[in-house]
């Protein structure tokens, strides 16, 4: 059963935040977040296919991968600033296609009762505008579908 996603974009302030409860165990989803082959198996929409060129999640590591739909290519990279296992990551995202637009992220993973996990994540974008382009970009979609496909992988 997926549980609902809760995405919040306050406005007048450039930041999204995202809550999500998962039926698996924070281990499982901390590792389904630093794991680059099982982080290409759920990250992003449904139908994308997902190379990853560099993933080191660890402080001071990064990211750079590629989704590809069709014709279609949307790449992305960042820097990890901090990465405490089945805790905590800092990171920075950058979508090429918006070059210049760098937002922070941070994700908390808590122990929910019964086995479960709460991941929280937060993006701060450095303008209103970078903020509301993030959201009107179909996002909310990918995060959707993404989670979905996460829930699909931890169920397996």
């Amino acid at each position: 059963m997926s549980n609902a996603t809760t995405i919040s974009a306050p406005a007048g302030v450039p930041f999204i935040e995202i809550t999500r409860e998962f039926d698996a165990p924070v281990e499982a989803v901390y590792r389904a977040h630093a794991e680059p082959d099982l982080v290409k198996q759920w990250l992003g929409p449904r139908g994308y296919e997902m190379t990853i060129d560099r993933f080191d999640l660890s402080s001071g590591g990064g990211y750079a991968y590629t989704h590809v739909n069709g014709a279609e290519e949307y790449r992305f990279r960042g820097v990890f600033h901090t990465a405490r296992e089945n805790e905590l990551i800092i990171q920075t995202f950058e979508y090429e296609g918006f070059p210049d637009t760098v937002s922070i992220e941070s994700m908390t993973f808590e122990a929910l009762e019964g086995g479960r996990t709460r991941l929280t994540g937060r993006s701060v974008y450095p303008t209103q505008e970078a903020r509301d382009g993030m959201v009107e970009s179909g996002m909310e979609s990918g995060v959707n579908d993404g989670y979905e496909r996460l829930d699909e992988l931890l169920a397996g």
